[in-house]
């Protein structure tokens, strides 16, 4: 791929994907390929860019504490509610009411309450210190101020997310109203619309708390290194390496999916977001090199809901664990390094396993860039890379300040690279980082409201109880209802937003079972990830299916054919550790020599190849010792491994002879 394909942003060009349906692009992408055919939506298309940079310039004021700099005093949460009005304004300016406005653009209507919801973000950020003073007091004033913003709030998520998250934001308001009329230990005192409004959005412990402090803090900045690196060239980089390394091998395209998805993947943090910038070129590629549509949709889908899980940044979601957990953030990203690993590796093994049994080759390497080519023109894109990493793990700096300085060096780096960074692309990249973080900014607004509810009403405690009493005791059932339970929550619910939740309603029950807070809140983000793959909802899975034009259902039992190792993994680290580098030094060899045989075990037996193909009493010998080489006991875990080892030459052996005999 050359310079060209790409599009202003460092994605992969509009032109170069099947047609896609408006509302499946990116809303940044969306606002820019369609031209509105109102007045109104003219406006408002014009308008979108200079909220974009608004918000981008109040975030770095806030992250770079200009303010402190002139012996100014203001309070972290009027910056929030500022960058919430330029929020609620750019949403309404951006995200279109229905279907049918995606193409035609905003209204009148979406204006006005564009000018309401800055006006909301205005009024909170000007009376902060205020309402700091007549905290508890139930103020006329305050509370339909609150109500309005709490309408603004929902309305914007339903036009964002979809109807879950409206459907379970009012689930929980309706239970703190009404919790009187509830019968059992789930009952109570109800709380009045007045209190209930008002503690949502004037509390430090809902709207404006933890969660904007760090989706408007370490979130922000991540999210302007990476618009900088992409915007100069980065992307390509990332997938001209991933096809150099990986396009020539059997499977080429599928490998590069797998390659190139992660590392995109873990920047945007958004499965469904990311299949659909990598995956309009993936996807066809792999149908082309003879993969069946659905398998393609699946590689895509897998792949990249596996970059939420991937170190260093996991999409937002390490930041706001670092933050629950009250642990440092290098932490958070060591724990969560060798799982990672394993699904990408046990993908990458069933890719290539398909690839073989399918007799798929890879791609003519006349057709890929080559790799020393691509490093000596790329190495202004490793730099920052590089800077990144030492910041984080050398100098332990924080996540926020590792950003920005890494923002930096890729701008003064760029000028030595093959896309400077410009004066329009510096423009863009203070204008899509504002917008990016429109959707972002509604993630953290939703997540503090239920939070919100939560921490007033006690559900969270009172659920973790019911748990606690439904699995009588049991630590597997227990693992088993709160995966069912995160992977219901996670569905169509971005998975910051359902992590957020589940760490305050599902958690708590396991680390009173005795588990590790940090294993049970990784099990937690582990299954909230996955629903993305789990069907009946599995958005990223749909996503797929629609660019593949493959059957859905297909789509998404391949996909969970692929991600197997990451239903398995969180239920082996809740009960052992060691895959989390937590243990002693032989204990982690252990663990991490027995998932990575187990996962290969497994990957023979859903797929039916190796060195050729593997008959079904031999498949299910397979399936059955590589489960087993997961379990977290050292007898069973080395029998299981010289089991594996057995199978594997008798497999390997078995090939060679048929090839030979042929």
């Amino acid at each position: 791929m050359n310079q060209s394909d790409t599009s202003p942003s460092g994605r992969p060009a509009p032109t170069d994907r099947p047609d896609l349906p408006a509302n499946m692009l990116p809303p940044e992408e969306r606002q820019q390929t369609f031209q509105p055919t109102t007045l109104p939506g003219r406006i408002a298309k014009a308008l979108t860019p200079a909220i974009g940079l608004a918000i981008t310039l109040v975030g770095l004021i806030y992250t770079l504490d200009v303010f402190v700099y002139i012996n100014v005093f203001l309070f972290s949460e009027q910056f929030y509610a500022i960058l919430y009005g330029l929020i609620f304004a750019g949403g309404f300016t951006m995200l279109p009411m229905t279907k049918a406005r995606a193409s035609t653009g905003q209204t009148w209507f979406d204006l006005a309450l564009a000018v309401v919801g800055f006006g909301v973000g205005v009024y909170l950020g000007v009376t902060w210190p205020q309402i700091v003073r007549t905290a508890g007091m139930l103020i006329t004033e305050r509370t339909v101020v609150s109500t309005i913003a709490l309408i603004l709030i929902l309305e914007l998520t339903r036009r964002a997310f979809g109807w879950s998250l409206v459907l379970l934001t009012a689930a929980f308001m309706a239970y703190a109203l009404f919790k009187n009329h509830i019968p059992g230990p789930m009952g109570g005192r109800a709380t009045s619309w007045a209190r209930l409004s008002n503690y949502m959005v004037t509390d430090t412990s809902a709207l404006l708390g933890m969660v904007p402090a760090v989706v408007f803090g370490m979130v922000f900045a991540f999210l302007l290194f990476g618009r900088a690196l992409f915007l100069t060239g980065g992307g390509n980089f990332f997938t001209e390496i991933s096809m150099s390394l990986m396009g020539h091998r059997r499977g080429g395209p599928a490998k590069v999916a797998v390659f190139a998805s992660g590392l995109f993947g873990s920047l945007s943090g958004s499965a469904s977001g990311n299949v659909v910038v990598t995956g309009t070129i993936t996807i066809p590629m792999m149908i082309r090199n003879g993969f069946r549509p659905a398998t393609a949709g699946a590689v895509e889908a897998v792949a990249s809901t596996g970059g939420s899980l991937l170190p260093p940044i996991m999409g937002a979601t390490a930041f706001v664990m670092a933050e629950f957990l009250q642990l440092p953030y290098h932490e958070i990203v060591r724990a969560a390094l060798v799982p990672a690993l394993l699904y990408y590796i046990a993908l990458f093994v069933q890719v290539d396993l398909e690839a073989g049994r399918l007799g798929l080759r890879g791609m003519k390497r006349s057709e890929l860039p080559k790799l020393l080519t691509t490093l000596l023109r790329g190495w202004s894109y490793m730099v920052p890379l590089a800077a990144l990493l030492y910041c984080l793990f050398v100098l332990y700096l924080t996540p926020t300040k590792s950003a920005l300085i890494t923002t930096a060096v890729v701008i003064a780096i760029s000028y030595f690279g093959p896309q400077p960074m410009t004066w329009t692309k510096f423009k863009d990249t203070l204008i899509t980082s504002g917008t990016g973080m429109i959707e972002l900014g509604l993630v953290a607004a939703i997540a503090g409201l239920i939070l919100g509810i939560i921490n007033l009403t006690g559900i969270g405690l009172l659920i973790s109880q019911q748990v606690l009493a439904l699995a009588g005791g049991n630590l597997i059932v227990m693992l088993v209802l709160t995966a069912l339970c995160s992977i219901v929550l996670g569905m169509s619910m971005p998975v910051t937003a359902s992590y957020v939740i589940l760490s305050v309603l599902a958690a708590p029950a396991l680390t009173q079972a005795g588990i590790s807070e940090l294993s049970a809140h990784l099990f937690v983000f582990y299954f909230a990830a996955l629903s993305f793959l789990t069907p009946p909802v599995c958005v990223a899975v749909f996503v797929a299916a629609t660019i593949a034009d493959s059957d859905p259902m297909d789509t998404a039992w391949q996909s969970m054919k692929l991600a197997i190792v990451a239903y398995i993994v969180p239920f082996v680290f809740v009960m052992d550790p060691g895959l989390l580098l937590i243990g002693s030094l032989s204990g982690i060899a252990l663990n991490i020599t027995s998932a990575l045989l187990g996962l290969g075990a497994i990957s023979i037996a859903l797929v039916g190849f190796a060195r050729g193909p593997v008959k079904a009493p031999l498949r299910i010998a397979f399936l059955a010792i590589g489960i087993g080489a997961f379990l977290p006991d050292v007898t069973t875990s080395l029998i299981c491994m010289v089991l594996i080892l057995a199978g594997l030459a008798l497999v390997l052996r078995g090939g060679q002879e048929e090839r030979s005999t042929a």
